[in-house]
């Protein structure tokens, strides 16, 4: 199993990580820009404890960067804060626009603060906000400037599809492993346990025939702690489990290597497939698209400036990955059948599927998705 690089932060200071388009792949820590006298035109700020080949939204990211720099002949770099307050993401913006940057993209939900202060600081400048929407401290105000994209996706579509594929494929007895318990991965959540209902009903499956322990680390880390969980889950029984948030995969995986039998684990955001052999798939949101796009539409003078779209199967920016070789049974003609009867909402399957709220935004408690499920028994574990 491949370990994430660890970062070097020296106190007090600013580190910088340079990557020039076209150059080594994103796993080298230090990678550095002949074209130094033009500056670096695109920068991605990478959260304070975050790695560039973090198999997530960081490596995602960055893998759309590049693939537009290596089209286009722009330059680029990434930069960390040296810790995790807005103050410090604000100042490694600043360091990127006076080196040139001109579009700053931002990944993940903890750059809401952040992106709301500058966008208007710095109105010239384009950003683009993954998996969040600028707010204010208290929540009392938000705003997408019009120098600003935020993009968010539909994770309850992409658990749904998870959850679909690990039933037909034969699994019978799931766990749900969150991280925080935030709207998107509760999302994948309950997606995960729609998937495995539907697939279920399909099977013809009875009431309890399926399983699902379901519950929340409250963190996305690697440690002790989560590994133990997952092997507890695994000696009990579970054959599966989606591990969502962060670097909890470490943990689940590391679990699942040392586990008696036939277990498995779902990756999440990206195809973490690399991370272990135990990974039979991942619910995938398409970062490096989603990216790609918006550099692309910016080059064309089309920028979505203003704008927060969640994206979803209609768009082609969630499922799962290409390869099926590590299903027992099932195949990319059975992904391709279930994934257009999402996009052309057949039977209701695509607007009957729940989220994390309502219309009114008022949360959707779990006990409502255990009513929604004909066949799946979701046991919730505090």
């Amino acid at each position: 199993m491949k370990r994430r690089l660890a970062m070097l932060l020296a106190a007090g200071m600013l580190l910088v990580s340079l990557a020039g388009c076209g150059g080594k792949a994103p796993d080298a820590e230090k990678n550095t820009n002949t074209n130094t006298e033009s500056g670096y035109e695109i920068a991605l700020i990478k959260s304070f404890d975050g790695s560039i080949d973090d198999r997530s939204f960081t490596q995602g990211s960055w893998e759309g960067i590049k693939k537009f720099c290596d089209e286009t002949g722009t330059t680029s770099q990434y930069y960390q804060a040296t810790d995790k307050s807005v103050s410090a993401y604000v100042n490694a913006i600043r360091v990127a626009i006076e080196n040139g940057a001109q579009s700053i993209i931002c990944p993940g939900y903890q750059f809401e603060e952040t992106v709301y202060e500058v966008q208007e600081q710095y109105p010239d400048v384009s950003f683009i906000l993954l998996d969040g929407t600028p707010h204010n401290t208290d929540y009392s105000d938000y705003h997408t400037a019009d120098n600003t994209y935020t993009c968010l996706f539909s994770e309850n579509q992409a658990g749904f599809l998870a959850g679909y594929a690990i039933v037909m494929d034969g699994e019978r007895n799931l766990g749900f492993l969150g991280g925080m318990k935030m709207p998107g991965v509760v999302r994948f959540g309950y997606g995960f346990a729609q998937g495995a209902d539907h697939a279920a009903k399909e099977l013809g499956l009875k009431k309890n025939d399926v399983t699902m322990r379901f519950s929340y680390t409250g963190n996305f880390d690697t440690s002790p702690e989560n590994q133990t969980k997952a092997a507890s889950w695994f000696r009990d029984g579970i054959t599966t489990i989606f591990s969502c948030g962060g670097n909890i995969v470490y943990s689940v995986t590391a679990a699942a290597e040392a586990a008696d039998g036939d277990v498995h684990v779902i990756g999440v955001d990206v195809d973490q497939s690399e991370t272990s052999e135990t990974i039979v798939t991942s619910a995938m949101k398409m970062i490096s698209s989603a990216i790609y796009d918006a550099l692309k539409a910016k080059e064309e003078g089309a920028f979505p400036g203003g704008k927060s779209e969640v994206l979803g199967v209609t768009e082609d920016a969630v499922g799962l990955p290409d390869d099926f070789s590590r299903f027992k049974s099932f195949d990319k003609e059975s992904y391709d059948k279930i994934f257009d009867s999402l996009v052309t909402d057949e039977n209701g399957i695509l607007s009957n599927m729940l989220s994390d709220s309502d219309e009114n935004g008022q949360e959707i408690p779990i006990d409502t998705l255990k009513e929604a499920l004909d066949v799946v028994v979701v046991e919730e574990i505090e």
